[in-house]
């Protein structure tokens, strides 16, 4: 085969792998599995590690969790961006280090803020 065609044919054979290995890792699923078509008592429970469901599967959560949630998740990726930074762009002069302590000076006034509104507090 040509080279430029080959490098198709090898993309065509990978596929077709990960295709059979899908369609066998689904096959031996449906094998090997047990099957109880009739529904016995409790298969429809909600599985609390093992235990019997206390209550019922409905939860309320307060609104105040998802902030801590999206607060966390803002200086998570303020982290993924500032440790690369440190690592490769602090060699590059002052205009980066201005730039990053103006990403992180905005991201301190975000923190400031939700601190003043009393957003972090447990209670």
């Amino acid at each position: 085969m040509d080279g430029y065609l080959s490098t198709y044919a090898t993309l065509g054979l990978l596929l077709l792998a990960t295709g059979l290995v899908f369609v066998g890792a689904f096959g031996a699923n449906r094998l090997l599995r047990p099957s109880s078509p009739a529904s016995p008592a409790g298969k429809f429970e909600t599985y609390e590690c093992g235990l019997d469901p206390v209550g019922g599967g409905w939860a309320q959560v307060h609104i105040r969790y998802y902030l801590y949630a999206y607060l966390y998740l803002l200086f998570a990726v303020e982290a993924a961006f500032l440790f690369p930074w440190a690592v490769v762009y602090l060699e590059q002069g002052s205009t980066t280090v201005v730039e990053m302590a103006i990403f992180v000076g905005v991201l301190a006034l975000g923190l400031l803020y939700a601190w003043r509104k009393k957003a972090l507090t447990w209670s």
